[in-house]
């Protein structure tokens, strides 16, 4: 388990991912494009991530035999979720919320990048 300090490095470099896909291409395109770029960049930046993750759904020790896929991996550590959107509803804090407790990650970001300002919709969840 990484400390306080490296997560928030690592938080501060995909950020920096995130800004960097958003100057590049702009708002509006599909999901999809954002999370292909995303895993390019946090490559360029020397980072380890996976994409299209399973998280099966275990309750009480039993594999109920169906998953969730969270979007991005980075560094085995911070969930990053993404989303091309007109707004971030509800539903989409509580869907990273519950990847978070299903992996026992520390660190989820939510990221809407159907926006005008990126840097107001990076949201930081911890578990």
């Amino acid at each position: 388990m990484r400390d306080f300090t490296e997560l928030n490095k690592l938080t501060y470099t995909i950020r920096g991912c995130i800004f960097e896909v958003y100057k590049t291409l702009g708002p509006g395109l599909l999901e999809p494009v954002y999370r292909g770029t995303m895993m390019q960049e946090l490559k360029l930046q020397g980072l380890q991530a996976r994409q299209e993750v399973v998280i099966p759904v275990v309750y009480k020790g039993v594999n109920l035999g169906f998953n969730y896929r969270m979007d991005i991996l980075v560094e085995d550590s911070i969930i990053v979720e993404l989303k091309s959107v007109e707004k971030l509803h509800p539903v989409f804090f509580k869907q990273l919320t519950n990847y978070l407790k299903l992996t026992h990650k520390p660190l989820g970001l939510l990221v809407n990048f159907n926006c005008t300002d990126v840097a107001k919709e990076i949201h930081r969840i911890a578990n």
